[in-house]
């Protein structure tokens, strides 16, 4: 049965259009957001949502998401309360698809088939551990395929190509391509070198390829699809969600995805 990912990645290329990911730290900026910011991005035109998992030692992440993770842990929010998110937004779109991103403690620490099963029944689609090597991956990948739940890898330009060679085998959705080493929120992408990187991944692999880091505008977002079968935007939004009143986060989040929706239609 084709999974959500796929469904949506295949129904954008049939249209000639490329994924809108936004990512947004479950939580932030006010528990009671959270749901109503998921259904705004795609009223503004997101096709996919990276959940934010918040976890206090994020070493992948830049100011904009550590910060959020704070303030989303010092709210109290854990896994389950994550999960029940993801089941409120799924008893009013069933078609979005949701990847929770986060770090391998949370999933450890549950127990890993614990956690595929209860991500699965909420509604998630697919997992993005950052730190998680592939090498060690196999047995959180067999726990998460018995329920149907991909394993999305993440490949950087530092990624040896025998490692990488290994994980476009592996890959499961999309394959998520880190546009520089480096952590989140930087403001250095070299559009240039990352669309002929992503040109070869796209000629390797057997799923999408979806760029993040560096995504900051519509400009950014335009030169990213011009290659990419996705584009992700993250700490630039969690940045806007976190910039006013609460209560308005939603309407600034359908706002910036129309914004971009509009810039990478145009490509």
């Amino acid at each position: 049965m084709p999974s959500r990912i796929s469904t949506t990645f295949a129904a954008l290329k049939s249209r000639g259009r490329k994924a809108l990911i936004p990512f947004v730290t479950a939580g932030d900026p006010a528990l009671d957001a959270t749901v109503p910011v998921m259904h705004a991005l795609v009223a503004g035109g997101a096709d996919l949502i990276e959940l934010g998992m918040p976890f206090s030692d994020p070493m992948a992440d830049g100011p904009a998401i550590q910060r959020a993770s704070e303030r989303a842990l010092a709210r109290g929010v854990g896994t389950d309360r994550v999960l029940d998110w993801v089941r409120t937004f799924r008893e009013r779109d069933d078609a979005t698809p949701v990847v929770l991103m986060g770090y391998l403690n949370p999933v450890e620490a549950r127990g890993t088939a614990v956690f595929a099963r209860q991500a699965r029944a909420a509604g998630v689609d697919g997992v993005l551990l950052v730190d998680l090597p592939p090498e060690e991956a196999a047995e959180t990948r067999a726990h998460f395929a018995a329920e149907g739940l991909a394993l999305i890898a993440l490949v950087a330009p530092t990624t040896a190509p025998a490692r990488q060679a290994r994980m476009l085998a592996e890959a499961q959705g999309y394959l998520y391509y880190v546009s520089f080493a480096g952590v989140t929120g930087a403001d250095r992408l070299d559009t240039v070198e990352v669309g002929a990187r992503v040109r070869a991944l796209r000629a390797a692999s057997t799923v999408p390829v979806a760029v993040g880091f560096g995504v900051r505008d519509a400009a950014s977002a335009a030169a990213v699809a011009a290659d990419a079968d996705g584009v992700v935007v993250g700490s630039a939004l969690v940045e806007r969600l976190a910039s006013g009143d609460p209560a308005q986060a939603p309407a600034r989040a359908e706002e910036f995805m129309a914004v971009l929706r509009r810039a990478i239609d145009a490509v």
